[in-house]
Formats: structure tokens, C-alpha cells, sequence
């Protein structure tokens, strides 16, 4: 199960859809869950997204409990025997208690329903673009859940990225992926 979070904005939906399209060139058998049910548009863009990669998408209607989603999806994944379940997740701003709170109830159906089948990896995705509120982003998260490793997108421009040096060096998690475009082979 990959739970991948992060701010507004940069890239999570993208990346999902990339990581999706990976695992399946791989031969697993891939699920994505469409648990940012507060963007508008969120869950169409993913399917957009996922019907390219081809792979299932679990959703439920913009305004709903991104923890059923996830639940839902959870309870998809046992059923049809999945390799991956991919859930993406709503943009939080760090800054903000309850929506960071709804990442801990995300946390609590997955570590309930798929613990014995199934490890959790939790990737924050950083933009490259982002300068030094990028360290507080890495923190503010590093608080509410338990991060596995950082996704840095868009690295398609002039962008550098430089500040997840910073970020890698203060909290020893490994880059996983960087995004390089908007084309789902770009990671």
C-alpha cells in the first residue's frame, strides 16, 4: 500500500498515475484509491489517469470521508488480490490541524484492514520548485504520519530542487522517485 501525501499542488495526482503505470509494467496487479475528495475535479483527473495506465480505480463522490475511501479501497485490494493499492490523497496544508488529522484516520483503515497482508509506504511528494517551506512541509507531515521517503517533481524545468539536500540530510529518508514531466514515464 502506497499512501502518497503532501501540499497543494505538487503532484500527487500525477504521481499516483505514474506509479500506477510503473507497478503494471511490472506485472502486478495495481489499484488506485481516489481518497482527495475535497479538489474539485480530483477524481475525474485520476481517472483520466488511471484509464491510461490501465489499471481499477475505487471512488466515491467529490465531498466524501477520504478515510472510507481508503476503506473501501482496503477492503477492494483483499477481494481482488492485489499486488499495490495506491491512495491518493488530499492536498494538506501543513498548517491546517483537522486536515492533517484526517491523514491519521487514512493511517488507521489501512494499518486496520491490510497489516497482515500487505506493508504500508508513505511517500511525500515535494515540488521542486519549493524553496525552504519545504522543510516545514517535511516536518509538519513527519509529525502526523510516519514518512518512508520523498518524491520530488518537477524537475522538468529550471528548477534544481536543491532543498530536499537539506531535507534528505535532516531526516535520513531516501528520495524514492523524481518527476521529470507531465508524461506517465516521466518518474
Amino acid at each position: 500500500v502506497v499512501l502518497v501525501i503532501g501540499v497543494n499542488g505538487v503532484g500527487k495526482t500525477t504521481t499516483v498515475a505514474k506509479l500506477a503505470s510503473r507497478f503494471k509494467e511490472n506485472k502486478m496487479k495495481v489499484l488506485v484509491a481516489a481518497a482527495d475528495t475535497f479538489r474539485a475535479g480530483a477524481i475525474e483527473q485520476l481517472k483520466e489517469w488511471t484509464d491510461r495506465a490501465g489499471v481499477d480505480l475505487i471512488s466515491q463522490h467529490e465531498g466524501s470521508d477520504p478515510a472510507a475511501v481508503v476503506y473501501d479501497a482496503c477492503k477492494a485490494a483483499q477481494a481482488r488480490n492485489v499486488d499495490a493499492l495506491i491512495c491518493d490523497t488530499a492536498g494538506r496544508l501543513h498548517n491546517k490541524k483537522n486536515l492533517m488529522e484526517e491523514l491519521k484516520k487514512i493511517n488507521k483503515s489501512v494499518d486496520r484492514l491490510l497489516k497482515d497482508n500487505y506493508t504500508k509506504e508513505t511517500l511525500l511528494i515535494l515540488d521542486g520548485t519549493t524553496g525552504q517551506n519545504a522543510i516545514e512541509q517535511a516536518k509538519a507531515f513527519a509529525e502526523v504520519t510516519d514518512i518512508d521517503g520523498y518524491v520530488l517533481t518537477k524537475l522538468d524545468g529550471t528548477s534544481k530542487g536543491g532543498v530536499i539536500i537539506g531535507i534528505v540530510n535532516r531526516t535520513k529518508l531516501p528520495i524514492k522517485y523524481i518527476g521529470t514531466g507531465e508524461k506517465i514515464t516521466d518518474l
